[in-house]
């Protein structure tokens, strides 16, 4: 059986809330990904910052980035799976809740990689692909 491990991106970092956007998106291009799981003081997720957020909510907002934070930013309730979770699981919550990156937390409440539509796209079948697309986008 396929689990989240199993497909996810290992190796995701967190970035703090209280984070410049500015660095935020220093740390985006670094690790070369468009999204991070932003933590709370007690390392807990407390939202996911993405680059469009950044140019949406900050920057054509006529918001300096060097003066947000990325707790400013993140809104809504943050998502994730365990990294045993099935494939089942894995898209029935992206689907639900109509997202394309999702955290993979350990059992020791730790982040341990993201999954995206680029991982599931290696992943899945065609028709299963298709059956996504059409859920998350609808």
């Amino acid at each position: 059986m396929t689990t989240a491990a199993d497909i996810m991106n290992p190796g995701a970092q967190w970035i703090p809330a209280t984070e410049t956007l500015d660095r935020a998106a220093q740390v985006m291009r670094e690790l070369d990904v468009g999204a991070l799981p932003v933590s709370d003081e007690n390392e807990r997720m407390c939202g996911i910052l993405t680059d469009r957020d950044i140019v949406v909510g900050c920057v054509a907002a006529g918001h300096d980035p060097t003066q947000v934070t990325a707790g400013e930013l993140c809104k809504g309730t943050p998502r994730w799976v365990s990294s045993d979770a099935t494939v089942a699981e894995v898209l029935q919550e992206m689907e639900t809740h109509q997202i394309r990156r999702l955290p993979v937390i350990d059992g020791n409440k730790r982040l341990v990689g993201m999954i995206s539509e680029a991982d599931l796209a290696r992943t899945l079948t065609d028709d299963q692909i298709a059956q996504f697309v059409e859920r998350i986008y609808a």
